[in-house]
């Protein structure tokens, strides 16, 4: 999240900004509120004056995360003018997430970083479930469009390949780059082939 051009950083995207760096970098757990209060520049009290809890700021970020990947989804998604081209385009937007030049690298799906992180039951693992699923109802979407008739094939193939983004995207989070997520999608490619 930036500021407009000619306006001025406000504290609360200072915060978030800072937040969002740190909590990618170092996790939630072992990121605090100082270190996020003198990233962000801001005085302490301004931390409270826009966010409730660190509670609150990591809600914030997890929903900041997710608004980041339907972008880079909705960008691919232009381009995209076949029900295949729009799957792949999902895998595409995974693909840019992993290259995308983050401070220390990259270091795999910050949502599924700060799920790792949080309890069974939390707000945050909610969230990002949530997330997940709105990424496999997408690929539902386009594959029942590919695929006709055929929408229980198309819910089948839809979960399998939401594994196999999260599979790859965990392992390109190993690897520091977006190989996996490529591969991944040429994979889906194959697999649409018959369609």
């Amino acid at each position: 999240m930036t500021s407009l051009p000619g306006r001025p950083e406000t504290a609360y995207e200072k915060l978030l900004s800072a937040a969002r760096v740190l909590f990618y970098n170092h996790g939630i757990n072992g990121t605090g509120i100082d270190a996020i209060i003198k990233r962000a520049g801001v005085a302490k009290k301004s931390l409270y004056n826009n966010f409730a809890s660190k509670d609150e700021l990591v809600a914030t970020y997890l929903r900041v995360r997710h608004e980041e990947w339907l972008s880079l989804y909705k960008k691919r998604q232009q381009n995209a003018t076949t029900p295949r081209e729009k799957v792949l385009a999902v895998f595409m937007a995974y693909e840019d997430h992993a290259e995308f030049a983050y401070e220390n690298g990259f270091r795999g799906c910050g949502l599924l970083n700060a799920a790792a992180e949080l309890p069974a039951g939390a707000p945050g693992r909610q969230a990002v479930r949530a997330h997940k699923e709105e990424v496999e109802a997408i690929l539902i979407a386009h594959l029942t469009e590919l695929m006709g008739e055929e929408a229980e094939e198309a819910r089948r193939m839809a979960r399998h390949f939401a594994f196999l983004l999260e599979g790859s995207i965990s392992r390109a989070g190993l690897e520091g780059n977006g190989d996996c997520v490529r591969q991944a999608g040429m994979m889906a490619s194959q697999m649409m082939e018959t369609y």
